[in-house]
């Protein structure tokens, strides 16, 4: 039933008094001595603790598209939607151990500024602007539009209302600042995995019993015999799914600039960790990547259960929309299923999800357009008082933006999570290029930075629509084409932008030698060997996840 019970109301209630009323009191708690300094408002500079940050990260990452959009691709196309999450947990170990210090040691606090301190003024004004549409455009619409789709298909509340009501809540969470959005963040964790936890063991408890039997661990194992093709984590060539993870790709070729670039060079992202020390940060985003070994529990494995379920006959009328089977609608169908209370977590669980990645990537762009356009290009004399007034306007700007453009933006009918992935992946192998070269050669020049955000955008859009006149058949030996239903060979998403990266890197280390022969001396960053010297404790926690997820690809290869 598509409605929620007055109990699911009442929990529901008790989340948004504890979350509204925790950010409450962390606000005016440190508001005498530090609300009006800018850094404090946009980074909540040496305040947030280690569990503070990794939960805010996974807050800030975990929302509709992975709720709804990654359950169905696990109705779809089983465990393997999965490297997603398991190849973010490696990911954040490296970010942690080979970005945050950089970035730390050189007093690096927004993206557009180590693009300015490393390569020159024009490379980060761009990337400002580009981020800022990325953000606005792609990002925030997608969150508050799929978030209200979900919140309609389990509430009965109208799409329009519901998105409404979560700008409306992410804009109060986000006005009172980094600080408040982290320690809230915490609370939004504990909801979100405590109610897609129940959803789970609801879901594996219900195939146990349609094959006449009891239990979450019967449910596994039953799922694991009914859809084993749904528990391989590498996708073969003749799988209908291969064109959105083409085999080993996921784990030597694309994946990696997907999640380095995401958790590495993300200003929604490391933003979490820029104003803490770097034993903070690093525990932190540690924590953050056990986390993330446990997210697919949590939002794939529902999907595979659902499709279980679906294969025995169950929910044929509720996974149609407009006469055709649609895999999104597998965690909504499931949590239509709770009982009143528990539906009303789950609810909460949601709207947590959403609400936090909405509150993150709003403070994102209200420090972005706040500290590298207002501050640098308009109003260089600003006060902090006056940057903190002009980062809330922003942050209500940007928030008004998305609930007009959402709708228009057909985002329901590409998927949620094609639809992030796609967009953002034009320009990610472009500026991964950027930035790890930047790190790491210090002969890296403004001139190749530049190349790499415009030229890589270019060879994406070129190697999207190569097929259309080039026959690509050549390279289906090798793995980096299929045929697509009309015959014609495409190159799958991650594979171009493996292409792209190789493309990018390539280019930058030519202009560079040649820059550097014409005697242009770029600016390097300040780096040495013991800025990543690791704590043992650390060093332990990165070997345990490591093991974990080596024996995980092990295991369901």
């Amino acid at each position: 039933m598509n409605s929620l019970h007055t109990n699911d109301y009442l929990v529901f209630l008790f989340y948004f008094i504890i979350v509204a009323g925790y950010g409450y009191w962390v606000y005016h708690k440190k508001r005498k001595s530090t609300v009006t300094a800018s850094h404090d408002y946009f980074l909540a500079e040496g305040s947030l603790t280690w569990w503070a940050i990794g939960a805010s990260l996974i807050a800030s990452n975990i929302s509709a598209e992975q709720f709804i959009g990654m359950s169905g691709s696990g109705f779809k196309m089983g465990l393997a939607i999965s490297t997603y999450e398991w190849m973010a947990a490696a990911s954040l170990i490296i970010v942690a151990v080979f970005f945050i210090p950089v970035y730390l040691k050189n007093k690096i606090y927004t993206m557009p500024q180590f693009l300015s301190q490393r390569y020159n003024g024009t490379v980060a004004m761009i990337m400002a602007v580009f981020w800022l549409l990325l953000y606005v455009v792609v990002n925030l619409t997608s969150i508050l539009y799929l978030g209200a789709l979900a919140i309609h298909s389990i509430s009965g509340i109208n799409t329009t209302l519901c998105m409404y009501l979560l700008a409306v809540f992410a804009i109060v969470i986000t006005l009172g600042g980094m600080k408040v959005i982290g320690y809230t963040d915490v609370i939004q964790v504990f909801f979100l995995i405590l109610g897609g936890l129940v959803t789970t063991y609801l879901a594996l408890n219900l195939v146990s019993e349609k094959f006449g039997t009891t239990g979450v661990l019967n449910g596994f194992k039953i799922m694991t015999q009914q859809a084993n093709d749904h528990f391989h984590m590498i996708l073969k060539e003749d799988n209908e799914s291969y064109m959105d993870l083409p085999g080993l790709t996921v784990l030597v070729g694309g994946m990696w600039i997907v999640n380095l670039n995401y958790w590495g060079c993300n200003q929604y992202i490391t933003q979490r960790a820029l104003g803490a020390d770097l034993k903070t940060a690093r525990s932190g985003i540690l924590f953050a990547a056990f986390l993330k070994l446990l997210m697919p529990v949590i939002v794939v494995l529902p999907g595979i259960a659902a499709f279980v379920l679906h294969q025995q006959g169950n929910f044929q009328t509720e996974m149609l929309q407009d006469g055709e089977m649609n895999p999104d609608k597998a965690y909504p169908v499931l949590l239509n299923l709770l009982p009143a209370g528990l539906k009303g977590l789950a609810f909460a669980a949601l709207t947590a999800a959403i609400v936090a990645s909405l509150a993150g990537k709003a403070n994102s762009i209200s420090t972005i357009f706040t500290l590298d356009i207002y501050k640098k290009k308009i109003a260089p004399d600003a006060s902090e008082n006056k940057m903190v007034w002009i980062g809330k306007v922003t942050v209500i700007v940007a928030m008004i933006l998305a609930v007009i453009i959402a709708p228009m933006m057909g985002i329901d009918k590409k998927g949620g999570f094609q639809y992030i992935q796609e967009y953002t992946g034009f320009v990610s192998p472009g500026i991964f290029a950027m930035f790890i070269l930047g790190f790491f050669w210090k002969k890296t020049t403004s001139n190749a930075a530049l190349f790499a955000t415009i030229g890589g955008f270019a060879f994406s859009i070129f190697f999207k629509f190569l097929p259309g006149f080039m026959d690509l058949s050549f390279l289906q030996p090798l793995g980096f084409a299929k045929a697509n239903a009309d015959g014609v060979f495409e190159i799958p998403f991650l594979d171009r932008m493996g292409f792209v990266f190789v493309i990018c890197v390539v280019a930058m280390v030519l202009i560079s030698l040649y820059d550097n022969r014409r005697g242009m001396q770029p600016k390097g960053l300040e780096i040495d060997s013991k800025m990543f010297k690791l704590h043992p404790a650390f060093a332990a926690g990165m070997l345990i996840v490591l093991g974990i997820l080596a024996a995980l690809y092990t295991l369901y290869w």
